[in-house]
């Protein structure tokens, strides 16, 4: 009876980890998930207050060059995401990357430290 009980309150606990771990990354999701919506937001908002100014600026060279303005305000525009977007796509797959290692490296933590529990049992 007391082994019986004994697996039970183990099987409790162990869902409770299992609940709070899935609370937890869902957590973390959510405010991963916002932050990026927060940032798009701001970065629209940059990229509507650029298109003024580069506007101007290229109906000033438009108006030296045979090329029509909006396919040179186009360039511009394009090769600036670009190289915006290479920009953060480095500076966040490393920290992701750093992430993910102390992640993983806390679950083998966790895992060998439940090993030896069963095994002094």
């Amino acid at each position: 009876m007391a082994k019986e009980e004994e697996l039970k309150k183990e099987m409790e606990v162990k869902k409770e980890k299992k609940i709070k771990k899935a609370l937890s990354t869902f957590n973390k999701e959510f405010r991963k998930s916002t932050n990026t919506a927060i940032i798009a937001a701001f970065g629209f908002l940059i990229a509507l207050s650029w298109k003024d100014l580069i506007t101007e600026y290229v109906n000033v060279l438009s108006s030296y060059s045979p090329l029509q303005g909006q396919l040179i305000s186009t360039l511009i525009v394009t090769t600036v995401s670009v190289l915006g977007i290479l920009v953060v796509t480095k500076i966040f797959s490393d920290k992701q990357e750093e992430e993910v290692t102390k992640e993983v490296t806390k679950e083998v933590k966790e895992e060998k430290s439940n090993l030896k529990k069963k095994n002094e049992k």
